[in-house]
């Protein structure tokens, strides 16, 4: 999907083990059109530029994550609590933006 102008484009800063967690679940983007080389690609230095759908593929990849007894086995652990903080800042930035659309 190509972005137009009347997109909104979402800056976030995703760093530490946050994006360490997210680069660790790239396998389950494979239909994101790109996203899970930008994902991997991604240094965590400057905000990263995500679209609506971007941020619908990274929430639904982020709840499979946290679902998934083998990944993620201890649900205290520091990789768990990571990757579930990512996921509520980022639905909270889906819902702060497209909570009229329904």
């Amino acid at each position: 999907m190509k972005p137009t102008a009347r997109d909104h484009r979402h800056e976030l800063l995703i760093s530490g083990q946050q994006l360490r967690e997210l680069q660790r679940q790239t396998y389950n983007m494979a239909e994101a059109f790109g996203l899970d080389r930008k994902i991997e690609a991604y240094k965590g230095k400057r905000p990263l530029t995500l679209f609506r759908w971007d941020l619908d593929c990274l929430i639904d990849v982020i709840e499979f994550a946290l679902e998934d007894e083998i990944d993620y086995p201890d649900k205290s652990s520091r990789q768990y609590r990571a990757l579930r903080k990512l996921g509520e800042r980022l639905q909270k930035e889906y819902a702060t933006v497209y909570r009229k659309d329904g």
